[in-house]
């Protein structure tokens, strides 16, 4: 297996022309180290929160024994625990590697994923959380649901917004009134991607316990995103941490859905306290 060596995201193929290989490719998936982004959030050592990544491949194809495609959607799912994430073009063209290749069946192809993808993310050392691969097969598509995110929409306000960078001092809750439990949701935001400056569009719910959260200056902080360069898991982290010191809850969930770009849609989700992993659901935008 020749997973690359983690490096930084303008090392990547990121806003560069890249050939589609069509015979697989492990050395494809690229690799870029958490711990940095972390850092400048304050965050050193075990992070205050838990979670995982949800990614969705809509662009799977292999060939079985006589030659014939084979389709399939993939859920995968990466432990947040994990020490690198993959740079999302890598990932793409790691799949599109997948194409022109010849595997015994759709159990094989999930099993090589899993085992790539967490080799990645856990660049030079142990694989201490396996990466989780689910495939769904053409005749279970159907099934597949679409739905919003449950929770009191903040985009019913009417504000305005003057900020388009993060802006955490938005962020206020009432610490002296009595604690309460809500989940409130938007599909305002929006981010960019670091290195092409492409916009990243997303939802977001955010739930907790505690002083509760004024819904104004939280929707304004939401929609400061708007031309802040970071990758999807980043971004969410970054909200999470912003939200926890500035608001004080005594629990917090915050799951992100963005928009697919490639074929691939990221969507990761960061919570206070170990718990069920959020339904992994596709809005209608995704």
């Amino acid at each position: 297996m020749n997973t690359p060596a983690p490096a930084s995201p303008e090392g990547s193929a990121l806003g560069k022309a890249a050939a589609y290989v069509d015979q697989y490719d492990a050395g494809l998936l690229y690799p870029i180290a958490r711990a940095p982004q972390r850092e400048r959030l304050g965050i050193v050592g075990q992070p205050r929160f838990f979670g995982a990544d949800w990614w969705t491949a809509y662009e799977l194809s292999w060939l079985n024994a006589r030659g014939k495609p084979q389709l399939a959607i993939a859920h995968i799912l990466v432990p947040c625990e994990s020490t690198h994430i993959v740079e999302s073009k890598s990932f793409k063209l790691y799949l599109n590697s997948f194409s022109g290749t010849v595997f015994a069946d759709a159990a094989a192809v999930r099993a090589r994923i899993e085992a790539d993808v967490s080799a990645a993310v856990w660049t030079g050392e142990a694989v201490r959380a396996r990466v989780a691969v689910r495939l769904i097969a053409p005749e279970d598509f159907d099934r597949e649901p679409i739905h919003e995110m449950d929770g009191l929409s903040l985009d019913r306000l009417d504000l305005e917004c003057t900020h388009s960078e993060p802006a955490p001092e938005l962020l206020s809750a009432a610490l002296h009134e009595q604690p309460v439990e809500e989940t409130l949701t938007s599909r305002l935001l929006k981010s960019n991607c670091p290195v092409t400056g492409q916009p990243d569009w997303g939802s977001v719910q955010i739930r907790y316990a505690g002083p509760q959260i004024d819904q104004a200056g939280l929707l304004r902080y939401i929609v400061s995103f708007r031309r802040h360069n970071d990758f999807h898991e980043h971004c969410v982290e970054r909200m999470f941490m912003d939200i926890w010191q500035r608001c004080q809850p005594t629990q917090l969930t915050v799951y992100a859905r963005y928009t697919r770009r490639g074929g691939l849609d990221i969507n990761p989700w960061r919570t206070s306290h170990p718990g069920a992993l959020p339904p992994n659901i596709r809005t209608a935008r995704q």
